[in-house]
């Protein structure tokens, strides 16, 4: 802090309080600090701790004695198991080094007591404001159900989730020789075991199930003996038939803790009273160590408390938010386990190991280069073929790899007419080696329109238009298909461009809107019509008009635009849809009028041409389209004949609340293709050739749609394919651009390097 020495409290003694106690009397030894615990070490939660060599490299930069201390106490090992209906995948190179948790806190504890730090164990802190009133600093570490946390909810804003699982941390007397995940499926549901060593002779052992499951084998009536006792005998195999053990054990539900903010005047919270990371990434007390690392850091590079704290909170945020996420898949998948036990073996395996989405493909193949080619070989790719250059059939279309160019609005069409900057546009991503190039959203009418440079198929100007686009990418990208996606602004229309003011309404020339209920789509927003019967039948043969334009403009594939908010996703969410008539209410009736234009829409559009569905996965807000809704209503559309669903998220409401993140959306198309077993294309956030493959040999989709990185690369998939090695009939280069196939040479690297450095 600015002036050495001063006074700091820290309430909590598990590794986080400990260890941030310790380095802030190192960093200066006038500091008076002072720790209150209310249980001491041998009273301590779970069992074995692990810690990641990142997090190592930080403990041994601040505080050699403890680095040295935990080295001599780890256990370490490479391996993970997953044994899945009796059989047994190992994967190598992952590199863990666990300790118990007793032993680490007796480590803290011996160096703080060596540095001078007031350790007060079975004593409860005073009330944090009389702490704060008393000392310069007080640090929370009071864990997931921080009392501080709540003393000052109105200024940290905490947001506490409960997830869907119980589970219950017990021990085994031996070491598991590796990381192991078993799956056991009893009469009462699925249930899964994950263990580890943490020293010679002793592993962590956690139980988990879903809560349904937990209630109907009888885990909520049984006593903790019966419970560790009925845990050891389900998981009797993994264990060799030894018994288990328990440390005060109970069976409990995750909570994801959130705060909006750390701090408040000289309070700062730190580990999970600060934030929480699901056990299955294991991350909560690394998170924590780095909390204490930061802190110390923070205090010493700034001159005063408060720019220290802020800098604490500007430098972690962005790091514990990016393991919450990664958490939250990985908890996610834990909770959706049944979806995933009927894949085979090796899929399942590799499914369960980039669960989170930071173990991908390509990081797996450089671990386990055979397991990861094992893999590969079931999912059916050919020797030297990534899994996104496998083909994949539509019906009568067969696509030459998994890349989609994803639809992006261009807002540059004249009287709906698309011109030279589309043909361009889809040109030049067709060229790019993309199997399926999607246009725009395709307005079925002048009032359909999102704004007034939005592209259209409400005449035959505009069908000549297109088909002079699809005879191009026809002959001059032979191999690449191109798709329409066809349909209508509903109360999202009649605004500006979009680089003029994204949804805001036009100042002149605007038209009447329509839409499944009269609610604007945001304040200031045009009110639209509630349409009438009559107006539905009119509006249905006018995406059966364009249908036939695009039939006979040389179209591949057509998808009906069912995302978004806009009219036809208007019908399907509840938020939008207030109907009193057959076409709202239930959710039955609320994909009426959808469905009706999807059957239309399908009579006319060739037999062996594929249609797809684009739909609105979740709204991100309260009362909206759920995950289990997405399901059904990919479902409906299914058994109506969409050949797959697009599955993208949210832009339903104005104030949803998304959970951005790489592939933040994916998990939805991962659920509807499980559950609705119907081909999905995934979109949103797919950034990388390694994020395409890892989601399709995982089996969470079966093609990838990518906007962005085409906007940045036009050859993004032809460029995925050159930084693979891979030259193949799933990624052929046109011939004019064939010279292009390998990347150009950089600047001179392999000059001689320095043999001797001399001296002053």
């Amino acid at each position: 802090m600015a002036t050495p020495g001063g006074r700091i409290a820290i309430i909590g003694g598990g590794p986080g309080g400990l260890y941030a106690a310790a380095l802030l009397k190192r960093r200066d030894p006038d500091r008076r600090v002072t720790l209150w615990e209310r249980t001491t070490p041998d009273r301590t939660f779970g069992f074995g701790v692990v810690l990641s060599d990142e997090t190592l490299g930080g403990i041994e930069h601040a505080d050699p004695v403890v680095h040295e201390a935990l080295q001599r106490n780890f256990t370490r090992w490479d391996d993970i198991e997953i044994v899945h209906r009796n059989t047994r995948r190992t994967s190598e190179g992952h590199g863990f080094a666990a300790l118990g948790r007793k032993r680490l806190l007796e480590i803290l504890h011996t160096r703080c007591h060596a540095l001078g730090v007031d350790l007060r164990p079975h004593t409860e802190a005073p009330p944090v404001q009389r702490l704060a009133e008393t000392h310069d600093l007080v640090v929370a570490a009071d864990g997931v159900h921080s009392t501080t946390r709540e003393a000052y909810a109105d200024v940290f804003r905490p947001r506490v989730t409960t997830h869907r699982c119980r589970y219950i941390w017990l021990a085994a007397d031996f070491a598991f020789d590796a990381f192991r995940f078993e799956i056991a499926e009893t009469e009462h549901g699925v249930m899964q075991l994950h263990g580890y060593p943490f020293a010679a002779d002793a592993s962590t052992v956690i139980v988990e199930m879903r809560e349904e499951v937990w209630h109907a084998a009888g885990f909520d009536e049984a006593t903790p003996q019966e419970s560790v006792e009925r845990c050891a005998k389900i998981f009797a195999d993994a264990l060799g038939g030894r018994p288990l053990t328990s440390n005060n054990s109970a069976w409990t539900a995750f909570r994801t803790v959130v705060n909006e903010r750390w701090s408040h005047g000289n309070v700062v919270l730190l580990g999970d009273a600060a934030h929480t990371a699901h056990f299955s990434i294991g991350s909560g007390t690394k998170l924590a160590v780095e909390d204490a690392l930061a802190l110390t850091a923070c205090l010493e590079e700034h001159p005063d408390r408060r720019s220290a704290l802020t800098a604490y909170e500007n430098e972690r945020k962005p790091v514990v938010a990016s393991t919450q996420r990664a958490a939250r898949a990985s908890l996610e998948w834990f909770e959706n386990l049944a979806l995933y036990v009927d894949q085979p073996p090796r899929r399942f395996a590799f499914n369960l190991l980039t669960r989170s989405r930071r173990v991908t493909h390509d990081n797996l193949r450089l671990r386990d280069p055979d397991f990861t080619a094992a893999v590969e070989r079931e999912f059916g790719c050919p020797p030297g073929t990534p899994p996104m250059f496998t083909p994949f059939r539509l019906r009568g279309l067969t696509l030459r790899n998994r890349v989609v160019v994803s639809p992006m609005d261009m807002y540059s069409a004249a009287d709906g007419i698309p011109g030279d900057l589309h043909l361009v546009h889809l040109g030049a991503r067709a060229l790019g080696g993309a199997a399926l190039v999607m246009t725009e959203m395709v307005c079925v009418s002048p009032e359909g329109r999102i704004t007034p440079g939005c592209a259209g198929l409400y005449t035959g100007r505009q069908g000549e238009a297109w088909r002079r686009i699809t005879d191009f990418v026809h002959e001059r990208a032979p191999g690449t298909a191109i798709g329409v996606q066809l349909g209508h602004s509903g109360r999202k229309g009649s605004t500006r461009l979009m680089w003029e003011g994204m949804d805001e309404p036009l100042p002149d020339g605007n038209w009447p809107l329509v839409a499944a209920s009269p609610l604007p789509y945001k304040p200031g927003s045009q009110t639209p019509r509630e349409l009438s019967r009559a107006q539905l039948t009119d509006l249905r043969e006018q995406f059966v008009a364009a249908a036939g334009r695009a039939a006979r403009a040389g179209f591949d594939l057509l998808e009906l635009h069912c995302a978004h908010g806009y009219l036809l996703s208007g019908f399907l969410s509840p938020l939008t849809n207030r109907r009193t008539d057959a076409y709202g209410g239930s959710p039955e009736r609320r994909l009426r009028f959808p469905l009706e234009v999807f059957d239309a829409v399908r009579a006319v559009w060739p037999e062996e041409r594929p249609m797809t569905v684009r739909i609105s996965a979740t709204d991100w807000a309260d009362g909206g389209t759920t995950a289990e809704d997405a399901v059904e209503i990919a479902r409906a559309f299914a058994a109506h004949g969409a050949d797959a669903i697009d599955v993208s998220t949210g832009q339903v409401v104005a104030d949803e609340a998304p959970e951005y993140g790489r592939s933040y959306q994916t998990p939805f198309a991962d659920r509807i293709r499980h559950e609705a077993r119907v081909p999905v294309i995934a979109v949103g956030a797919i950034s990388s050739w390694d994020d395409v493959n890892s989601l399709l040999l995982a089996g969470r989709a079966d093609l990838c749609a990518l906007a962005r990185p085409h906007l940045y690369d036009p050859h993004w998939t032809l460029h995925a394919a050159a930084e693979q090695g891979y030259d193949g009939p799933g990624a052929l280069w046109p011939a004019p651009y064939r010279a292009g196939s390998r990347p150009p040479r950089k600047g001179r690297t392999d000059a001689p390097k320095p043999r001797l450095t001399l001296g002053s």
